[in-house]
């Protein structure tokens, strides 16, 4: 039986009170959220933060590092700790990352591979740093130079090649493993002049010059701050770089085109990232700090005299950057050759 219509309206009258609260409270709910999330990314951080590094310690991401994450905890008002991951190219250190919590408090400087082109060099990549990883921004540029074993009979880029040419396949050559700069200026190298040398991977740039120096290896395409004090102590012997100028810390080395490659140029670079799903708040403040570090004048004379080029600008330019490198990739690899690898 329906009820009376005194009794409906009573009822429904109820029923609109109750409704009533209820849009108040979630309204209420809201706009607490609105305003404890501003209050919260204000507050942070409230304890130290981890700066996460895939390659080993002496290298050039290591010493990038190391120049930027002092600056970096004076502005967040937090220690940054520096934490080495080694191994496979930087993928190792871009899991950590990717695997992360999102609260801003892991973040991962890294070169190009583990941050975009990797995907292309690696069949099965532990993440997928264009989707796995949030782009804070980029820090430097850096060109890397042809340097041998004095024990290595050649003076120039172009006695270099005929020498590579005449003991095809027999030089071997260090990398930071499969993706690295040096990797990619060699195989790029390669690609140009037709001479075939054998990659020998290490955990980073650093273990890699040990050998070269010790003349297990032959050749490297190391990166500048890594060869700096060698080429000028002459304990190694500087050919040429793969920039498209020649580098200030090397004004009497050409570039490998103008040495006689013409076509050659390879920039390698680095650049900050979170984890996936970092908030936007967050994503903001690094790049803010990052931006403000790289314009801090003992941070740019530190990196400039390493033969590094400041780079920094925006999260969104980071992530056009890391689309535009693994297109790039992909053509190299085409016509380089290069098969991807476990």
């Amino acid at each position: 039986m329906d009820k009376p219509r005194s009794a409906r309206h009573g009822a429904d009258r109820v029923a609109g009170r109750a409704g009533a609260r209820l849009v108040i409270g979630v309204a209420a709910v809201a706009a607490m959220l609105a305003v404890s999330a501003p209050l919260s990314a204000q507050q942070w951080p409230t304890r130290p933060l981890r700066m996460v590094i895939g390659f080993a310690a002496g290298g050039s991401v290591d010493l990038v590092a190391r120049v930027i994450a002092p600056r970096l905890a004076e502005g967040l008002g937090q220690p940054v700790v520096i934490e080495t991951r080694p191994g496979a190219a930087g993928n190792i250190a871009g899991e950590v990352v990717a695997r992360a919590p999102a609260d801003g408090y892991t973040v991962l400087v890294s070169s190009g591979g583990a941050l975009a082109v990797n995907l292309v060099l690696y069949t099965r990549m532990p993440y997928d740093p264009l989707k796995e990883l949030s782009p804070i921004g980029k820090i430097v540029y850096q060109s890397n130079v042809l340097i041998v074993n004095p024990s290595v009979p050649a003076k120039t880029v172009k006695e270099f090649v005929a020498l590579a040419r005449s003991r095809s396949g027999v030089l071997n050559y260090g990398s930071a493993g499969n993706g690295s700069s040096q990797h990619l200026a060699a195989e790029l190298f390669s690609s140009l002049t037709g001479v075939k040398m054998v990659n020998v991977s290490y955990k980073g740039g650093a273990p890699a010059m040990i050998d070269l120096l010790g003349g297990q290896i032959d050749v490297m395409f190391q990166t500048i701050p890594e060869a700096i004090q060698q080429v000028r102590s002459g304990r190694v012997r500087a050919l040429g770089v793969t920039g498209a100028k020649p580098a200030s810390v090397f004004p009497d080395v050409p570039t490998i085109a103008q040495a006689g490659v013409p076509g050659f140029e390879f920039e390698g670079w680095m650049g900050l990232a979170g984890p996936p799903g970092l908030p936007a708040a967050l994503v903001q403040r690094w790049n803010v700090e990052l931006n403000r570090t790289l314009a801090d004048k003992d941070v740019r004379t530190r990196l400039l005299e390493a033969g590094l080029d400041i780079a920094g600008g925006t999260p969104e330019q980071m992530s056009a950057w890391m689309k535009d490198q693994v297109q790039r990739m992909m053509r190299l690899a085409k016509e380089a050759g290069i098969k991807p690898v476990e």
